[in-house]
């Protein structure tokens, strides 16, 4: 079979075009037309996640004659809702696959149900999750797809799969962040609009939290930044028990000798021209016979649009991956 190649018509071209109408008004106006049949058949879990952690996910089972259930992980500060989870969703739900949209900590309205601050060291709570949705479906084959974070986190969730008991069929991690410190960087560098758009989203959610905890949480400096770098190196020291940044982006940067031992059959789906994932990162990659990494020229930061409407290049190869068409 012929490599999948993503050709954009020339208006879409441009990675920032592809990043950021992503989630526009318009796709978010169709998307929700589309999901619909997902949305009245999915119903919300408060999974144990094991010492006291508890995630949120809204299930919808799939055809009854097939067995196959797919985690779908957001990215960072985005949801179970997010436009990207729910176009994909949809479209392998109208398919028949049964869906697990898992909500991160401190993601989508979930605030209340943990004292402690999201931070993306937090493995052991995700591995949590998905060892919960395997023991309550354990007859179906499981997968785990993720964008950006997500993306990251379902890479690391197949790493640790063999010894949390995980019996994983597939991943597929979408623009994944493989090096933290240089996204930091890149966001940092990137058009202000990048930047503006993550800091206005963690400190709404950040607002969310102190209202959950009243007692618990004095935020105000950290509210009061508007720099990604300094709140998040704050988060850290203040909240995370972390030594310093460096220590904390390396703990969940999957370049290196992280991802070498992975059995799992995974695929990478990225695009050369991601504003925030230095395309450098990808040689960083242990090399895998479990992992086939495909990289796009075209496609900015989990896009991959071909129209405004209509599911996604990325939302057809996923599918193409989960069927066992692709690598």
């Amino acid at each position: 079979m012929p490599e999948p190649r993503f050709a954009p018509p020339r208006w879409l071209a441009n990675p920032h075009v592809q990043s950021l109408l992503a989630g526009s008004p318009p796709r978010r106006a169709w998307i929700a037309h589309r999901a619909r049949d997902l949305l009245a058949a999915s119903r919300e879990l408060i999974l144990d996640c094991g010492h006291g952690v508890r995630l949120q996910g809204f299930h919808a089972g799939g055809a009854p004659d097939r067995h196959e259930l797919v985690v779908l992980l957001h990215g960072w500060e985005g949801s179970a809702d997010a436009q990207y989870v729910l176009s994909a969703a949809s479209y392998l739900h109208s398919r028949g696959y049964a869906v697990f949209r898992l909500n991160f900590r401190d993601h989508g309205e979930t605030h209340h149900l943990n004292p402690e601050l999201f931070h993306s060291c937090r493995i052991a709570e995700v591995v949590g999750a998905v060892q919960a949705v395997q023991r309550r479906w354990p007859a179906h084959a499981l997968s785990l797809v993720g964008y950006s974070l997500g993306g990251n986190f379902a890479l690391r969730v197949a790493a640790h799969a063999p010894d949390a008991g995980l019996a994983l069929t597939r991943v597929v991690a979408i623009c994944p962040v493989l090096d933290p410190a240089h996204t930091l960087a890149a966001i940092e560098a990137a058009p202000r609009i990048y930047r503006d758009y993550f800091v206005l989203k963690w400190r709404r959610s950040l607002r969310k939290k102190h209202r959950a905890w009243p007692d618990r949480y004095r935020l105000e400096e950290l509210l009061a930044s508007r720099d990604l770098s300094g709140m998040t190196e704050r988060l850290v020291l203040e909240h995370a028990g972390f030594p310093d940044l460096a220590s904390y982006l390396n703990g969940y940067a999957i370049v290196g000798d992280v991802l070498a031992g992975l059995c799992v059959p995974s695929r990478i789906i990225t695009a050369l021209d991601d504003p925030i994932i230095p395309r450098a990162d990808l040689a960083r990659l242990a090399p895998s016979a479990a992992l086939s990494i495909d990289a796009q020229a075209h496609g900015g930061h989990c896009g991959f649009l071909e129209t405004l409407g209509g599911p996604t290049w990325a939302d057809r190869e996923v599918l193409a991956t989960l069927s066992g068409a692709r690598g």
